[in-house]
């Protein structure tokens, strides 16, 4: 077998990746209250920039602190004094140690802000999420003045993190965030110009690459990460994905993640959503497969030319050098495992054939009680909880440098959930 993954990607600003393994944005919550990088998350980068990997993505750093995707998100919503970009700095430094890329992941959650965050998030319509339980509040519509200055708050952050010496950076649209909700015909009933027909709807996303590219220049990674689909009656679909790439890369994208799902229908972190999922017009081996997303990626593949990431799922090298040889990805992505192998990249180029599927093991709901998984609500609760245990491996990373593989999800879930408490009572 060719070892495709150790082959450098140079994409298009002329930027070269080392190797086609990508560490997946995932959101850490080790901030301080204020949105600063930590040495925590310092030292979880450092380990993973010793891991192998060509490419880090950071987790959710927010362009708005009254939007969090959760508490303890890195948050640059104005200019950095002088100890924020200490910090980023410091982190980006570390992150980079091993002659790697650091990316910084751009966000503003909308309205899946929960609502000890604010009670009334900013979306592109007064649209709530189809959520039981309270946890999201009523969302506000944006006026257009409110885009204009995201529009710039991307670009801002996009600008302090080039400057702090991250490598590069990506705009999320993806998963339901504010960019992915504009994009939704379901989420997005607005009359304006951001509003009806899709060239509408991805005017905030188109907007804010280019801002973004005018601040940085021409030589440093962009990337947007993308819903494929979001699996929902009435909402993003494939063919208005495979419409915005082409969009994309027109607009001088240099690398495009495939992903997918919302909060109410979470495909991408494997949980069940409150709702049917809408199937979309792609080949059924998706289903067949370990990764999520490639037969959309292969779909795309065929109408654009920009770099393909596919994260999600990838658990064996065959699988991945077949994604890679097979023209549906230029880069793979990997999250789950590096939570606990730190070093997946560095073995996998060193020839391990696949990588340990540690949430097969990990449940909330006991065997004896599975009968209570047929109630979607409780799939969803079991779902998610099994993403706390995750989050809590990267805290350890950060705290002490290793992991706790025995760790219980109820003792993991019930950890994320005191530090969040404790993040937003000093944020208050």
């Amino acid at each position: 077998m060719t070892n495709t993954l150790a082959n450098p990607l140079t994409l298009p600003c002329g930027a070269i990746l080392p190797n086609r393994i990508g560490k997946g944005a995932m959101t850490e919550g080790m901030a301080t209250p204020d949105g600063v990088p930590t040495p925590e998350l310092e030292r979880l980068y450092g380990i993973w920039s010793d891991g192998g990997a060509g490419m880090l993505l950071s987790g959710n750093i927010q362009i708005d602190r009254d939007h969090l995707e959760r508490p303890g998100n890195v948050v640059i919503d104005q200019p950095a004094d002088d100890v924020m970009m200490a910090a980023l700095k410091s982190w980006a430094a570390v992150a980079t140690r091993n002659g790697n890329h650091f990316w910084a992941q751009i966000s503003h959650a909308g309205r899946q802000t929960q609502s000890n965050v604010n009670k009334h998030p900013k979306a592109p319509s007064a649209v709530k999420l189809g959520l039981p339980g309270g946890q999201f509040g009523e969302p506000v519509a944006l006026t257009v003045s409110e885009i204009e200055e995201l529009v710039d708050r991307f670009a801002l952050a996009a600008k302090t993190c080039q400057e702090a010496g991250f490598t590069g950076a990506q705009i999320h649209s993806a998963h339901g965030y504010l960019l992915s909700s504009f994009l939704s015909p379901r989420a997005n009933q607005r009359p304006d110009e951001y509003g009806g027909s899709l060239e509408n709807r991805a005017r905030f996303l188109l907007s804010a690459v280019a801002k973004v590219r005018a601040a940085v220049g021409p030589d440093f990674p962009i990337s947007v990460k993308l819903n494929s689909a979001d699996f929902q009656k009435g909402g993003f679909a494939f063919e208005d994905s495979l419409q915005v790439v082409q969009w994309l890369e027109a607009a001088s994208v240099d690398l495009i993640e495939i992903s997918g799902g919302t909060y109410e229908q979470p495909a991408l972190m494997g949980a069940d959503g409150m709702e049917e999922k809408e199937e979309q017009n792609v080949a059924p081996s998706t289903q067949a497969r370990e990764a999520y997303f490639v037969d959309f990626a292969k779909a795309m593949q065929a109408s654009v030319t920009v770099p393909l990431m596919v994260t999600g799922g990838f658990r064996t090298r065959a699988a991945m050098e077949q994604a890679l040889e097979g023209g549906a990805a230029d880069l793979i992505g990997l999250g789950r495992p590096m939570c606990v192998m730190t070093d997946a990249p560095k073995q996998l180029l060193a020839g391990l054939d696949e990588l340990p599927r540690y949430e097969n093991t990990l449940q909330l709901i006991p065997d004896w009680l599975g009968f209570l998984k047929r109630f979607q609500m409780v799939k969803a609760v079991d779902g998610f909880a099994t993403i706390y245990w995750f989050y809590e491996q990267l805290f350890n990373i950060g705290k002490s440098g290793k992991t706790d593989p025995g760790l219980s999800v109820f003792k993991g879930f019930r950890a994320v959930e005191a530090r969040n408490k404790k993040l937003m009572a000093a944020r208050s």
